[in-house]
């Protein structure tokens, strides 16, 4: 097993045992995740790190964002969880990036193998292409070449096809790596800002056959329509990947990545579509990527990953 490191510390919460009823939070029922994992559950893990963003010119600070993330998650009410599995950190040692994603891609395809549904917390989006070859490596033990869905809830599509990798690669990584081995593959971007990507992006999203839907296209207006378009590509996928940058939401709920979003696409619209793929059945992995400590307002953007975190983990 890979190692990873595991700080207890941050799951604090108030304890109101002294009242009626069930008060238990997170950090109540938060155990390492050297427990025996039963078939679907939610394991947490975390990347820290942003290498991935300095090298795509961006603004560090997202491999605070796994504990930054959990220090708010800790507070949550438990509701119907019975326990919280944390499986610690993978962490990016100065510019290793291509080793961090190697590693936590292990770990990932462990915790898959164990039966687990990861949800990794980031970092800068370079997170993806690490999880996506656990997927990848969890897939390819199994013999099973069948359809993937990587759903990207994102105001970037990350298809740069310069290298070495960074946080602007990851789906043009994960592409490449399908056509060379027969993968099926459908990549699907939802929340694309037409100011955030130049037009070689979309060119390079055609070739790849992307789906896309631009932010002026999913507002709450939008919603079952939406909805509609990825229920029809959970049909014609059998495993989904879906990967969270968390500057797809509006920088007033999001102000804690490296390129807020000054339009974005609604956290009521995003959970909807989590709530959606979650109940699919098809969910394998889930990541959040970009929130950094550093840059948020008054913990704004933490309360907002830390919901989406809570919703991915419930029963």
């Amino acid at each position: 097993m890979n190692a990873a490191h595991l700080d207890m510390s941050l799951w604090k919460a108030r304890d109101d045992s002294a009242e009626q009823g069930d008060t238990r939070r997170l950090a109540h029922i938060v155990e390492p995740a050297a427990a025996q994992v039963k078939k679907g559950e939610a394991v947490l893990l975390g990347f820290a790190c942003d290498a991935g963003v300095a090298r795509n010119q961006g603004r560090v600070g997202a491999a605070a964002g796994p504990a930054g993330i959990r220090k708010y998650m800790a507070g949550l009410p438990a509701h119907g969880l019975t326990r919280l599995l944390d499986a610690g950190d993978v962490t990016c040692d100065g510019d290793q990036l291509e080793d961090a994603q190697e590693r936590l891609g292990l770990r990932v395809a462990e915790l898959l193998d164990q039966g687990a549904r990861p949800l990794v917390l980031g970092g800068g989006h370079e997170i993806a292409w690490g999880s996506f070859q656990g997927l990848a490596r969890w897939l390819e033990a199994r013999g099973d070449s069948s359809p993937v869905l990587v759903l990207n809830l994102d105001a970037h599509f990350d298809l740069r096809t310069g290298r070495p990798g960074s946080s602007g690669t990851p789906f043009d990584q994960i592409a490449r790596h399908c056509e060379a081995r027969g993968q099926a593959l459908q990549y699907a971007c939802l929340g694309v800002s037409r100011l955030a990507n130049t037009p070689a992006l979309y060119a390079r999203a055609a070739e790849v056959g992307a789906v896309w839907v631009e932010d002026r296209d999913m507002q709450e207006r939008h919603l079952d329509a939406r909805l509609a378009n990825v229920d029809a590509l959970l049909a014609r996928a059998r495993h989904v990947y879906l990967t969270i940058d968390l500057d797809v939401l509006p920088a007033a709920v999001m102000p804690g990545v490296s390129a807020p979003a000054p339009y974005g696409v609604p956290l009521a619209v995003v959970e909807e579509i989590v709530l959606r793929v979650k109940a699919s059945g098809k969910l394998r992995l889930a990541d959040m990527a970009e929130y950094n400590p550093s840059l948020d307002v008054d913990g704004h953007g933490a309360r907002a990953a830390a919901r989406l975190a809570w919703q991915l983990m419930s029963a």
